[in-house]
């Protein structure tokens, strides 16, 4: 393979490296060819319309990457044409790492997963840019209002597509939809999942059992 034809192909040269070791050059072709795109056609674009989750990746200027998760009700990702998408950024934690990484770095990874209908799955690459609620809705006049409680978006992240292909079926599980019995908004930790995963825990007991840094510096213990 030329130096060109590499600089043609899509995806990364980490990947066509291991395409090459692994022997699946050709296979990777095929798929390139015939599933990915650099636009959303208008089976994307319905299927997007309707998802009620997104799962994002994105990086920070040392490449140092952070994966996160967004809901809303069907269409809270809002196709604005074939190129472009926005979707928005809730009130939450305050953390805001997905923000704060492409201010440093605009890539971005979308994964859209359908559990309940197709199971079947779209990624979306491509550059995104943070805009604000009041700035958006002045270009784009069919942006969705808030549907419940709690809901307005402080920013948006819009994103220039730079590729979209299918996420294949295999392994994806079939789920059940529950009631919509959850709080936007809501600052009730038990509500939001507490310390499920015992972190606060953990610290509090650490700090029970080492030494303060003042009781150290002066030689208490």
């Amino acid at each position: 393979m030329t130096q060109s034809d590499q600089h043609h192909r899509p995806g990364s040269e980490g990947e066509h490296y291991v395409q090459e070791v692994l022997g699946t050059t050709d296979r990777a072709d095929r798929f390139y060819r015939d599933q990915m795109l650099d636009h959303l056609n208008p089976a994307m674009r319905e299927f997007i319309a309707r998802q009620e989750m997104l799962f994002i990746a994105t990086a920070d200027l040392k490449g140092e990457c952070d994966s996160s998760f967004r809901a809303g009700p069907p269409g809270f990702v809002h196709v604005i044409d074939d190129h472009t998408l926005a979707y928005p950024e809730y009130r939450g934690n305050g953390v805001f790492a997905s923000a704060g990484n492409v201010i440093q770095n605009p890539h971005i990874g979308l994964m859209f997963l359908d559990f309940q209908r197709e199971r079947i799955g779209l990624h979306v690459n491509g550059r995104v840019k943070l805009t604000e609620d009041e700035r958006l809705r002045s270009h784009v006049t069919d942006l969705p209002l808030p549907q419940v409680p709690g809901q307005r978006a402080l920013m948006w992240m819009v994103v220039q597509v730079e590729e979209a292909y299918i996420h294949c079926r295999k392994h994806i599980p079939h789920l059940r939809k529950v009631g919509a019995d959850e709080s936007w908004g809501t600052d009730d930790m038990m509500r939001k999942g507490g310390d499920f995963f015992g972190a606060k825990q953990e610290r509090e007991a650490r700090e029970r059992h080492s030494p303060s840094p003042t009781a150290a510096a002066t030689g208490w213990l």
